[in-house]
């Protein structure tokens, strides 16, 4: 009796991770992996700025989900089964340790996310996974022998069972959908907001650890964040930017990236304790220029900017300053509105929303509902996660959970 043999489509962490997990649980299976370009791994190289922002020190299943704007609820039963602490594990058995940062992020000890690929590397090697890059699969048919993988330039690959792990590229949609199944327009995740306003550019690089930010797009509810925020040459940035494009993706790209944003510099306080604040201040140092220094913990430069933007001279004394104009520079400190005009680009901008039908996929196993033998993992998938390793957790679970699952006989 011949052998199983398992194709995975796809060099990246879900594919490499699923085809690990198939060649460990079923040592009999012939186990093929396929990159269509030259480099393997190549997003977990590039993560975290190089260093791999591989998952997220949040251990809890039903607060897991709540990181991801579409998939949370699929993903529920499947962090049951492989969540982060399963991760660390994983790459702890084979000597790579993580370490968790302030913010929940998890990296390799090393700081290098060539630690991570060499790691998944060796595994694949190990376990005999047999690996070809350059090797792109144009087109893919079903019979009741399995599958038959057609390859750019020609040439044919048969294969009992097959695993789509192709991330976000064109090419994987169109063989899901070859196989019966249908596809949620991809569309970016994970941007930065063009906030054409000359003014808050020239601030760039000036940034505001807790600041709460209301996006409005349209005639929607709000969507609200909390945490730091980085003001670029282009507009704003930050993880509590990235969160909202994230969860407010596919409005926003319906509205051409048209809306406006409230931000809240100084969360922690009320409106009202706020506008006394800035009284008492008036009454103690009413002989300084109020632009001279801040009374609250923001940078100095955005102090002076929100007191120019609500029409107080930078010159002006703290004594000259009118009840109108005590009222403005509230505005500008607890709600002001900026307007966003379009997307910028995130360094790491590679998330998408968008791909297979969640309803299509039985999540206990990764396989299709529509057609045998066929299994996904990874962000071919309609999942997408917020920026802080939980693109990654849900591509090893996926990747996990297929594996374990695509060798059975």
């Amino acid at each position: 009796m011949q052998p199983l043999h398992v194709v995975v489509v796809g060099g990246g962490a879900a594919g490499f991770f699923g085809a690990i997990a198939c060649a460990e649980a079923y040592p009999q299976t012939q186990v093929t992996l396929l990159e269509a370009s030259r480099h393997l791994l190549n997003k977990v190289r590039i993560s975290g700025g190089g260093r791999c922002n591989v998952t997220h020190a949040c251990f809890d299943p039903a607060q897991l989900v709540q990181h991801y704007p579409r998939g949370g609820k699929a993903l529920r039963g499947a962090f049951t089964r492989f969540q982060p602490k399963d991760t660390v594990s994983w790459f702890q058995r084979r000597g790579v340790a993580l370490k968790t940062e302030s913010d929940g992020r998890m990296f390799p000890v090393t700081d290098d996310s060539a630690t991570i690929v060499d790691c998944l590397l060796q595994a694949a090697d190990d376990t005999g996974v047999m690996i070809k890059t350059n090797c792109p699969v144009m087109a893919v048919t079903q019979s009741e022998a399995g599958f038959q993988l057609e390859m750019k330039g020609g040439g044919q690959i048969q294969c009992d069972r097959l695993l789509l792990a192709t991330g976000s590229q064109p090419q994987g949609y169109k063989l899901a959908q070859s196989l019966g199944h249908e596809i949620e327009p991809p569309v970016p995740s994970l941007f930065t907001f063009n906030v054409p306003e000359p003014q808050l550019q020239e601030l760039a690089g000036v940034s505001v650890e807790r600041a709460q930010m209301r996006l409005v797009i349209s005639s929607n509810k709000p969507l609200e964040q909390v945490g730091p925020v980085l003001i670029t040459h282009w507009g704003l940035s930050g993880p509590a930017v990235l969160k909202l494009s994230a969860w407010g993706a596919r409005r926003l790209h319906d509205q051409q990236y048209q809306a406006s944003v409230q931000i809240n510099w100084l969360p922690e306080m009320s409106l009202e304790s706020l506008r006394q604040r800035l009284i008492d201040q008036k009454a103690d140092w009413g002989k300084r220029a109020i632009a001279s220094q801040s009374p609250f913990a923001l940078p100095r430069r955005l102090w002076q900017f929100c007191v120019d933007r609500a029409g107080i001279g930078t010159e002006t004394r703290w004594a000259e300053v009118s009840k109108a104009g005590i009222q403005q520079l509230v505005t500008e400190l607890h709600h002001a509105t900026y307007a966003i005009k379009g997307k910028g680009v995130f360094k790491e901008e590679f998330v998408t929303c968008g791909g297979v039908s969640l309803k299509q996929v039985d999540f206990k196993t990764m396989a299709s509902r529509y057609c045998d033998g066929l299994y996904f993992a990874g962000e071919i998938l309609d999942i997408d996660g917020v920026t802080g390793g939980f693109n990654f957790q849900s591509a090893w679970t996926t990747g996990w959970l297929a594996g374990q699952a695509i060798g059975q006989t």
